[in-house]
């Protein structure tokens, strides 16, 4: 029996979700978890052998809860299901340790067979968006991304700089930087860019 536990913060897809994958005789959902605070509290008590997340959730990503598991939890496999068809994701997903990445609109049962190929050591990545991938890569420094992305969420320098503690200068240089490599004329044209390509 291969054990399974959801991140999904929609409650009525997790609870779909679920149903279906307890429909396969040989796998198991032990636990729907709604963000990845509690579904990395989950996988910390054990029993679990594959992890299935979405990627958008409350606090840290489906991204960030991947990284965790492949620092802490090596032999949990991570299979992401989003809406997101965009390179920039999967390519990030692939770093973070994901061996899954499926499409929300794919067959019910395209997800089962990712779930027992990634138990068995293997991936299962959408054909189409791994095409893609291989196609423009991710110009942005992993801080170049995370001040871009608290910028375009709202935040000012000033505070960006005291919660990264970092000078007000070096976070003026990050989103130049950014704002240069994606060929945009200010930080928020540049958010949205990094957004639509998926590298946010």
């Amino acid at each position: 029996m291969i054990r399974i536990l959801l991140a999904e913060d929609q409650a009525l897809v997790g609870g779909a979700l679920a149903a279906l994958l307890g429909l396969e005789p040989d796998l198991e959902v032990v636990a729907v978890t709604r963000d990845a605070e509690s579904a990395w509290a989950r996988l910390r008590q054990g029993g679990v052998d594959v992890l299935v997340t979405d990627i958008e959730m409350p606090g840290d990503s489906g991204l960030e809860l991947a990284a965790r598991v492949r620092g802490a939890l090596p032999d949990v496999r991570v299979v992401v299901l989003t809406t997101f068809a965009r390179a920039g994701y999967l390519r990030r997903a692939l770093d973070a340790g994901v061996s899954g990445y499926l499409l929300k609109d794919a067959p019910a049962d395209r997800l089962a067979e990712a779930v027992r190929c990634v138990h068995r050591g293997g991936r299962a990545v959408d054909p189409e968006l791994a095409i893609e991938a291989w196609g423009a890569a991710d110009p942005l420094t992993d801080r170049e991304r995370q001040v871009l992305r608290m910028a375009g969420e709202g935040s000012a320098a000033t505070e960006i700089a005291q919660r990264l503690h970092l000078s007000h200068g070096t976070v003026r240089n990050y989103l130049s930087e950014a704002i240069g490599k994606l060929g945009v004329g200010n930080r928020i044209e540049a958010y949205r860019l990094a957004r639509q390509k998926g590298w946010l």
